[in-house]
């Protein structure tokens, strides 16, 4: 114990001779002799406190000379009565005896129980003897401070903190030392004194417990209960101790453990809450610690700052893992902002997600400061926070898996919380004119990145390419503003946007939840007579209900987290930074909006660009995909010209993409910039896209060569996928086609680039008539499954649910097929009404012809009878606008004599009658007006006319030699062509058949139609024998009539 003093007291730094003959009580002392009393009995006295401060000592039984407390008078508690004031100033030894008292509320004199104010004093026995031994006064000096400290911390009962006592005396002599006036020196001096010595004695009470006769005790021996108490608390640390604590770390090398240890306490108590407990106190400690940069640099080199663990476990046990973890998106939390989401309006869920945004948005404002506070302190704890949010993503490549198991990785709560606070530390370098972009490294990957994407699908790169690129190292370390930018892109990957993916995933557990639950109530009348059957149910269903709210509750939590919108505009505003340095990086420019930016970009792609991991592009693509669809009003601030240019440049240049669901995204982001929203009748893109140069100059072409290239896209469901992708490319187009221009470009292409365009009008035939063919193939069947359920009231219920699932499976494909061939139909009247004779060009017209012949056979002629469907509308189906605007194509059409004769050649469909039926339908409807019905009553008799003649050609050539007709489609040549495979077809049925297949239809062998030979011998001869065959027509025309005038 002696030891132990000595240490203390170099500590203390005060003089030796002025404690060395304080008597330190002895630790076996509290079991007192009976048999051989002390003339000083140190070891026998007890100091009593009350629960809020110190107040009396109580003496030995065998000490006469000692007062005991339990003798004192009540009454004496009450102070004396005031003293008439004297102008004679108060003697030193008085005042120290009296502050003194004040402050560590003891006495040595027995009679003086109270201070002025009223407190109680503890009576020092031990003190007080010595005292009067020496014939010293009795009175509290500096010299005998330490004594009076240690006996009253020594007497202390051992059952609560030390801390409890000495902070408060903390507190009492820091505010008389802040009143004291200037011309008081000495007094300042002894109270400063004083603090030294309380401060001192705090610490020793931590670390050194045996000083106060003490065992070491966690629960007692920490700093941590003192910080989440309030700095105005007498028993919270404030920042004056603080202050005093870091003032002396060079001296002391147990302050600085002391701190990392209570916050590392503080962060393990915190693992253990939910927002909805009381966790602000805790964030507040970590708050004050901000002030300190010692104080972080301290945490960011202790161990629990970042050690490995899984990514469940970074949340509760690294330091800052629980402060992150504090979230709406809790299990715990959800249901308490949504009770009973079942039977919750529209209404009540908004305020319940306005308050949650309130409570997360001051929450994550917290964060912001810490992290901040970090970053700031020093470069070591800067890369020590670097490297926590880096393990943090490579830890959490399972989110963004088809099948999360929580389990494998951190929470959405933890991660959209990191999310957030990297958007927060972007803030500072992005600017609205770019001009920071430039600072990005492009080649951070090859640079000892803290991101591990080795396993990452790459833009368009394969894994050896990428491995092979990437082990290139380059020197030198990537700048601040880098390791932040990809950082939070990893960050909205795992983070944010895995969020809304889970969300999405949600929607569809909640609906089959819905469903079955629906099907177990209806079973439960039927389970009436079988109580055994209908326990078991209701236990079912009661489980299925409790899963449903929990899914229901999380699904509106993350929609209040996700839809915040001073969050998604610092998202918005980073992801424009992301844009337009990918395009920087991919065409190889100093790119920024107000620059030019020429496509389609270079052939040889920069394999920087290349090796980028995937998320770079997708993350831009779903932020602004999800700010379109649920929060535009944000957005109108947000998006400039580089989004446009983003999709029409990757459109345009689709080879520099690999991942094709990828590619239709940017043709979805810019579909959903279309939508009306609110006052902008073209969305938030439209007018941008009808208007600014670049995308008058490449938007039409980059479309429509995207319609081409998604028919093929590799993917397992690409033939469904294209479908959606057309829809969504013909709404774009329909929405900028008020502008000149691209009907402009629309003919020039035409002629400029002719196989170009056929093949856009092929697949757009192609596509009315599989769509239109789809669709209305399957009203037969929802009309008979529709009549078959109406009447199967005693229909089984597994039949019933067979049935029930067969109808919405066909309404479904019904409704989507509609959907395109509408779309497909209008967009196809639209371009012939600007380009008719591009439509009937020979490579072109009879297929569009057989098209309008065979749907409007179906509509009007003798199949219109199995159409017929409950609710039409449902479907999209509505004849009267279907059949008015295939009228409408015949009719831009029909001033070519090649779609006429192609009209009334097309054998399968064309029939008089029905062309007849389409006009009595437009006038008894009311569907066109009187001029186009007489121009339609006109074309009709063209066709007519058109048909006699063909059908007379035919019998003219119909025995033709079988050299000259077409091997695949039976028809007579007009342009015989050879194959490279040495096959002789018509040049119309190999131009057909590469739109669809580009290889030889005989040895399928890649060709183009650059690769056929003309047989002009073949055509010569042909033509020949057609001369002939007319003559002899013609002849035998003449000799008929000749016969009928005899």
């Amino acid at each position: 114990m002696e030891q132990i003093r000595r240490r203390r007291l170099e500590k203390l730094g005060g003089p030796a001779s002025s404690t060395a003959s304080i008597s330190s009580p002895k630790p076996e002392a509290s079991e007192p002799s009976s048999s051989a009393p002390s003339p000083k009995p140190v070891a026998q006295t007890k100091i009593t406190i009350s629960p809020a401060v110190p107040q009396q000592i109580a003496g030995s039984n065998d000490d006469s000379r000692k007062r005991r407390a339990t003798g004192i008078d009540p009454t004496s508690a009450t102070p004396p009565p005031r003293k008439q004031t004297s102008m004679t100033e108060e003697p030193l030894e008085d005042y120290t005896d009296k502050v003194l008292g004040n402050v560590f509320r003891v006495t040595v004199d027995p009679k003086h129980t109270t201070d002025a104010h009223g407190h109680k004093l503890a009576f020092l026995p031990n003190l007080q003897q010595e005292l009067a031994d020496e014939g010293a006064p009795q009175k509290l000096s500096l010299d005998r401070l330490e004594e009076a400290i240690m006996e009253i911390a020594t007497a202390l009962p051992h059952d609560k903190p030390l801390l409890d006592y000495l902070l408060p005396c903390w507190k009492r002599v820091t505010r008389l030392i802040k009143a004291l006036r200037s011309h008081v020196p000495r007094k300042g001096e002894i109270l400063r004194e004083a603090r030294r010595l309380c401060f001192s004695n705090c610490i020793f009470a931590l670390t050194m417990p045996e000083l106060f006769s003490r065992e070491p005790n966690l629960q007692h021996d920490t700093l941590a209960p003192y910080l989440l108490r309030d700095v105005e608390n007498d028993s919270g640390l404030c920042m004056d101790f603080l202050t005093e604590a870091l003032s002396r770390i060079q001296e002391d090398d147990t302050i600085i453990p002391l701190f990392t240890k209570a916050m590392v306490d503080i962060s393990n108590r915190l693992a253990t809450l939910t927002m909805n407990d009381d966790y602000k106190p805790y964030v507040n400690a970590m708050l004050t610690y901000t002030r300190f940069p010692p104080l972080l640099n301290a945490l960011a080199q202790h161990p629990f700052f970042q050690m490995a663990q899984s990514a469940p476990g970074i949340e509760k046990n690294t330091i800052l893992g629980p402060f992150f973890r504090i979230s709406p998106l809790q299990p715990e939390v959800t249901t308490v902002y949504f009770t009973g989401p079942r039977t919750m309006d529209k209404g009540h869920i908004q305020t319940s997600q306005n308050a949650l945004q309130m409570t997360l948005t001051t929450h994550q404002n917290d964060l912001r400061a810490i992290i901040n506070a970090f970053i700031r302190a020093s470069q070591d704890s800067r890369n020590k926070m670097l490297d926590w949010f880096a393990y943090i993503m490579n830890v959490n490549h399972k989110r963004r898996a088809i099948q999360v198991d929580p389990k494998e990785v951190s929470s959405d709560g933890f991660m959209v919380n990191v999310t957030v606070v990297l958007d927060f530390l972007c803030e500072p370098f992005m600017d609205s004119t770019f001009s920071k972009v430039g600072r990005i490294d492009v080649n951070y990957f090859r640079r000892s990145p803290r991101l591990d994407i080795k396993e990452e699908t790459k833009l368009n790169a394969d894994q050896p390419q990428s491995d092979a690129f990437y082990a290139q190292k380059l020197d030198g370390d990537s700048n601040f503003i880098t390791e932040i930018f990809f950082l939070t892109l990893a960050a909205h990957h795992y983070g944010s946007e895995a969020a809304n993916a889970k969300m999405k995933n949600l929607d569809k557990d909640i609906k089959y939840y819905e469903r079955h639950i629906a099907l177990m109530e209806a079973e439960r009348p039927k389970l009436a007579s079988r109580p055994d059957q209908l326990r078991l149910l209701e236990t079912t269903l009661q489980r299925h209900v409790n899963v449903l709210e929990k899914s229901m509750a999380l699904k509106f939590s993350i929609e209040g987290v996700l839809l915040e919108q001073k969050m998604q505009s610092r998202s918005l505003q980073f992801m424009r930074y992301v844009t337009v340095w990918l395009l920087r990086v991919a065409s190889q420019s100093d790119y920024t909006p107000d620059k030019q930016l020429h496509i389609p970009l270079p052939v040889k792609q920069p394999e920087a660009f290349s090796c980028l991991p995937e998320y770079a592009l997708q993350d831009i693509l779903d932020n602004f995909t999800f700010v379109f669809r649920y929060i535009p009003q944000i957005i109108l601030s947000a998006v400039g010209d580089e989004m446009i240019a983003l999709c029409i440049t990757f459109l345009e240049s689709s080879e520099y993409i690999r991942n094709p669901h990828l590619k239709s995204s940017l043709v979805s982001l810019l579909f959903h910039g279309t939508w009306p929203t609110y006052h902008l009748r073209k969305g938030v893109l439209g007018d941008l896209l009808t208007s600014t140069k670049f995308a008058n100059n490449y938007l039409l072409h980059a479309l429509m060569k995207f319609y081409i290239e998604c028919e093929s896209t590799g993917a397992s469901s690409q033939f469904y996928d294209k479908f959606h992708i057309r829809y969504e490319i013909f709404q774009i187009i329909k929405c900028v086609w008020s502008n000149d221009v691209y009907k402009q470009q629309l003919t020039a292409a035409s002629k400029s680039n002719r196989s170009f365009f056929v093949r856009f009008v092929n697949m757009l035939m192609n596509d009315a008539t599989f769509s239109l063919d789809e669709a209305l193939g399957k009203f037969p069947r929802i009309h008979e499954l529709q009549e078959t359920l109406r009447d199967a009231t005693t229909m089984p219920q597994q039949e019933r649910e067979q049935l029930e699932e067969e109808l919405r499976e066909s309404e479904g494909k019904a409704s989507n097929f509609m959907q395109l061939g509408n779309e497909t139909v209008a967009m196809m009247k639209l371009f012939t009404s600007t380009l008719s004779d591009s439509f009937t060009m020979p490579e072109i017209v009879q297929r569009l012809a057989g098209m309008l012949d065979y749907n409007l056979d179906i509509l009007t002629g003798p199949k219109s009878r199995s159409l017929k469907v409950d609710n039409p509308e449902k479907y999209h189906f509505n004849p009267k606008t279907l059949l008015p605007e295939l009228i409408d194509i015949y009719l831009n059409l029909g001033s070519s004599a090649a779609f006429v004769e192609a009209v009334a050649g097309d054998g399968r469909s064309y029939k008089p009658e029905t062309m007849s039926a389409a006009g009595y339908i437009l006038r008894s409807k009311v569907l066109k007006d009187p001029p186009q019905l007489a121009a339609w009553d006109d074309l009709c008799k063209e066709f007519a006319a058109a048909k006699v003649i063909i059908d007379r050609a035919e019998l003219d050539f119909d025995d033709a030699p079988p050299e000259f007709e077409d091997p695949i489609m039976g028809d007579l040549m007009k342009d015989p062509v050879v194959l490279p495979s040495k096959h002789v077809v018509d040049r119309s049925t190999i131009i057909q058949h590469l739109l669809s297949d580009p290889k030889d239809p005989f040895t399928r062998q890649p060709m183009t139609i650059d690769d056929v030979v003309p047989d002009v011998e073949l055509r010569e001869k042909i033509e020949k024998w057609k001369a002939e065959r007319r003559i002899e027509a013609r002849s035998q025309v003449a000799a008929e009539v000749m016969d009928t005038t005899e």
